[in-house]
This record gives C-alpha cells, sequence and structure tokens, in this order.
C-alpha cells in the first residue's frame, strides 16, 4: 500500500491563520453589501432579516444622484490617467533600462529620490499651477498631471532589465529603430508587467479621492468618491445609501482584478529586475 501523505501540524496552523485572515477581511466587505440592501430603518442592526432585503437603496441612488454622470467623470479621469502611465511609463522605463545617454544613471537615482519624497509637500505647489493654468474644476486638470507615475517608471525599467537584449539585438539588425523595437517588439513582450501597471493605476485613480475633492468644484465634476462623501451632512449619514454607492464603486475593481490577477502575479513576480 502506498504510503499516505501527512500534512504536518505547521502547515495545518499557517492554513487556520489564512482561512481567519481571510474571514477577517471579507467581514467589511460583507457587511456593506448587506448594508446596502437593507432599510434606513434596520441599518444599525446586527441582524439580519431576509424578508426586507432590496434593491431600493440602489435604485434611489441613481433617481435622486447625477450617479451615471459621476461614473462617467470617474471612467474618463481613471481611463485617460492609467492610459497615459501605460505609455509614458513604459517610455521612460524603457529608456533608463536599455538607451544610454548621458545622465541615465543620475536620473534613475533622482526617480528613486522623488518616490520618497510625501505627496503632501508637493500639493499645495501643484494646485497654485493648475489654478494658475485655469485648470481647476477641468478634465485637464484631473489626468493631465498624472499621466506619470514613479512607480509605474521604477516598475517598468526593472521588468525591462529582465528581457534578454539579443531580442532588440535581433530586431535592430531586421532594420527596427528604437521606436520600431519598443513598439513591436518590446511590448507585446511586456504584457504581465503591463497588466500589474495596469491593475494598480485603474483602481488607485477610480478610487482616488483627495484631488478630485480639490480640483473638483462642481457636482457635475465630481467623481464617484467625491459623489459619495456628499451623501454625509452636517447633522445625517444615509449609510444604507452610501453603502449602495460603495459596493457599485468596488464593482469595476473586483472585476478587473479577478480577470487579470494572473498576469498580476507574474508582473510583480517578473519586475524584480536585475543590474
Amino acid at each position: 500500500m502506498k504510503n499516505k501523505k501527512t500534512i504536518s501540524p505547521i502547515r495545518i496552523v499557517f492554513y487556520l491563520v489564512l482561512i481567519g485572515y481571510a474571514f477577517i477581511t471579507l467581514g467589511p466587505f460583507l457587511w456593506s453589501a448587506i448594508t446596502s440592501l437593507k432599510p434606513t430603518s434596520e441599518v444599525n442592526n446586527f441582524s439580519v432579516n431576509l424578508k426586507t432585503l432590496s434593491f431600493k437603496n440602489y435604485i434611489f441612488v441613481f433617481k435622486n444622484y447625477p450617479f451615471l454622470r459621476w461614473t462617467m467623470n470617474s471612467i474618463i479621469v481613471a481611463g485617460v490617467v492609467t492610459c497615459g502611465n501605460l505609455l509614458f511609463n513604459s517610455m521612460a522605463g524603457y529608456s533608463l533600462a536599455r538607451i544610454n545617454f548621458p545622465g541615465r544613471n543620475v536620473m534613475f537615482l533622482a526617480v528613486l529620490g522623488m518616490m520618497m519624497i510625501p505627496g503632501q509637500v508637493v500639493m499645495v505647489p501643484t494646485y497654485i499651477l493648475l489654478s494658475k493654468l485655469g485648470w481647476v474644476n477641468t478634465y485637464k486638470g484631473m489626468t493631465i498631471p498624472f499621466l506619470t507615475s514613479l512607480f509605474g517608471i521604477f516598475l517598468m525599467r526593472q521588468f525591462y532589465l529582465s528581457i534578454p537584449k539579443e531580442v532588440e539585438e535581433a530586431a535592430e539588425v531586421d532594420g527596427l529603430g528604437k521606436f520600431g523595437t519598443f513598439f513591436r517588439i518590446v511590448m507585446p513582450m511586456s504584457k504581465t508587467a503591463l497588466t500589474t501597471q495596469f491593475i494598480l493605476m485603474f483602481t488607485g485613480n477610480w478610487n482616488s479621492f483627495l484631488w478630485p475633492s480639490l480640483l473638483a468644484q462642481s457636482t457635475e465634476m465630481y467623481t464617484l468618491p467625491v459623489g459619495l462623501n456628499s451623501f454625509y451632512g452636517q447633522y445625517f449619514q444615509a449609510s444604507d445609501q452610501v453603502m449602495a454607492g460603495v459596493m457599485i464603486l468596488s464593482l469595476p475593481s473586483i472585476l478587473i482584478f479577478f480577470l487579470l490577477q494572473r498576469n498580476f502575479v507574474k508582473g510583480l513576480t517578473n519586475s524584480g529586475g536585475k543590474e
């Protein structure tokens, strides 16, 4: 008879810890989902009455707030910023990894150094600049300053260091220049890194609150996170409606991650790079 494989006690404890952590992580999400289906009178009740659960809060949100407009604003802002980051971060990362030019190492060290600067330090100067340009409360102000990311440049640079140089040398022998090699050879090989960057940039900008709240000064320019914040007043808070909005806000990020999670993990793994 074949010996049955035994599971070590350490592995059992490890799995139990993971299961417990999963429950702790999913707890707030499940509570939000259930609260979004409750009537206002039962929001503060810990018990759940299945007979009273409904989608009335979702219907109320779309009927009484410009939710579709806020959703479109979020799609425009997150979409434009994400596409810009995918292009410009990739080009900058490739140049720092493969193109020899004076000051390349200094520029890379500058990128690393600026990554350590807190965003709050540049917040006031950036807002003043956008105000003088007349970009406050516009799509330009909410997208153009964020079309690049220092972390994205670093991520792509590290990934491109892992690509064999022979691939690019073969492309150059075939007559491709730097731009041709980059767009026709290197970019198609960067699927995992681009997927990782796409998930990070899209979810980050889709859920962004600080800059949209500063730059969007009219209700028509609100993104979803800023619009949800308007559900709270000085003397009231519509928790059931807020949770309905939160569930709608969370859905795209959850779907994108589940659809692209395999490439996301590979991209993080392959972006360690080498010097």
